[in-house]
């Protein structure tokens, strides 16, 4: 596997990394567990979950997939929606006041099984609260050894600089694909700026760039996708003409369209690491692939621009989720 290191830190990991959002919902924990041990031996080095997933089942999944393993991975969590510190209900909307940060902490350590966070987001802005007093909180944290890097979750350019003024950030995770430039346009500037690495969440349009998914498809109620404009059945009609233009040119290059949509990803900055998600490990290999797709300048441009001149039907998510974005 080849890696890549975030920004200016020393935060090196695999080019590809595995997100295990929606593990906590599944029934099935033993062949998740079995997927997340099969990324490691393939060579990924960072796992990615979040406090808010299940609430809380999911970090315990992991922290079973990791157990005895931590020394070949590094783990990325994240804090900042206001998940009751007793129950483990969402209660809904956000929360990052320096003693919620504190105690979704020490719970993600315990469920987790480590002792040191290797990368601590925060999952969303809150807008209750300074980002100075997020940044310098996470700087107490790492000053006592419970996390490494500090990062940042669908955070706007004003949110980025004032956080990196107080504690340099390591890395932003946010939506980015063929079917989610927003960052373009002001975030990876300001990235290549301040020596910020992105690490791309649903770089394969929450598996729609794949080709696997088809506008007869019907979503469960607790997937996103059964809310989100642009899964519905007319503006997936409209959208699968980008998904066959890419796979047209994965046919040309020997590839899948899940491979170029990746290996798209990987040419674009030096810095991107894509976070996908799966549930199989035929489709882990399958995306693992896309670090051996070589584009030429030419494949690469035309990828672009197929992607750049096409307009994309419908919000990638339903208007509450949206206003906690700061693309």
């Amino acid at each position: 596997m080849k890696t890549r290191t975030l920004g200016h830190s020393n935060f090196e990991v695999s080019a590809l990394s595995i997100g295990a959002m929606g593990y906590g919902t599944l029934k099935d924990r033993s062949g998740l567990v079995d997927v997340l041990r099969a990324a490691i031996d393939r060579g990924i080095t960072l796992i990615d979950t979040a406090e808010v997933y299940g609430p809380w089942v999911n970090e315990e999944i992991v922290g079973e997939a990791i157990s005895g393993r931590h020394d070949e991975i590094k783990i990325a969590t994240k804090f900042g929606w206001n998940v009751d510190q007793t129950s483990g209900v969402h209660l809904g909307g956000v929360n990052s006041h320096p003693e919620q940060i504190r105690s979704a902490v020490e719970g993600s350590l315990r469920r987790l099984g480590i002792d040191c966070i290797d990368l601590l987001y925060q999952h969303r802005v809150d807008p209750d609260v300074p980002m100075e007093d997020v940044a310098g909180t996470v700087k107490d944290l790492i000053a006592e050894g419970k996390a490494i890097h500090f990062g940042l979750s669908e955070a706007g350019a004003d949110s980025i600089r004032r956080a990196h003024a107080v504690l340099p950030v390591t890395a932003l995770q946010s939506e980015y694909s063929l079917w989610t430039r927003e960052p373009e346009n002001e975030i990876l500037p300001l990235l290549e700026e301040l020596g910020i690495g992105l690490i791309p969440f649903s770089p394969l349009g929450k598996g729609f760039l794949t080709g696997k998914v088809t506008p007869s498809m019907q979503f469960e109620v607790t997937d996103i996708r059964s809310r989100a404009p642009r899964f519905t059945e007319q503006a997936q009609v409209q959208n699968m003409v980008l998904v066959n233009g890419i796979k047209d040119i994965g046919q040309r290059l020997g590839a899948t369209p899940a491979q170029i949509a990746l290996a798209w990803l990987l040419e674009k900055r030096p810095f991107i690491v894509p976070l996908f998600g799966t549930r199989a490990v035929s489709r882990l290999e399958e995306n693992l692939g896309a670090v051996d797709v070589l584009l030429s300048p030419e494949d690469f441009n035309e990828i672009d621009n197929l992607s750049q001149d096409f307009k994309i039907e419908g919000a990638r998510y339903p208007d509450d989720i949206m206003a906690f974005s700061g693309l």
